[in-house]
């Protein structure tokens, strides 16, 4: 039995370089892949926001199965394309910025995780991109 999954999006143009993409959540979002006019995120641009939010995911959840207390966490996407067609991304940077009172071998264990293991953008973009991370524990608020 296949453990794969077929998920299938749409994406409409509406003019220009522009277009609507509705994901398998039925969820809609611009894009705009002309960087001139910039009305709305590019296709690229979307990569790197994805990679942000699906790590960051798994570092909250695996804090939070750890009884860490986080407050918050900022993770800084950056990134070097290739010169020439198809430009991938080839270099990947991504700065955790986390606050609260928490473990420092903690955030290394749970960042590592979501790196080698869980996130599944990461484990795509890999393929051609060398991925690099740190982070900065800020102290708690309170």
């Amino acid at each position: 039995m296949s453990t794969e999954q077929t998920k299938s999006a749409r994406v409409q143009w509406i003019g220009k370089q522009q277009f609507v993409a509705v994901g398998p959540s039925g969820h809609a979002v611009a894009m705009d892949s002309d960087r001139d006019s910039n009305t709305a995120p590019g296709p690229m641009e979307f990569l790197l926001l994805a990679l942000g939010a699906c790590t960051a995911t798994d570092i909250v959840i695996i804090l939070e199965k750890k009884r860490q207390k986080l407050q918050s966490l900022e993770v800084i996407c950056s990134g070097e394309r290739a010169k020439d067609p198809p430009q991938v991304w080839t270099k990947l940077s991504l700065l955790y910025r986390l606050r609260g009172r928490l473990d420092q071998s903690g955030v290394k264990q749970a960042i590592e995780l979501s790196e080698e293991k869980y996130c599944s953008v990461s484990a795509t973009l890999k393929k051609t991109a060398e991925l690099t991370w740190q982070y900065e524990i800020l102290p708690p608020t309170d």
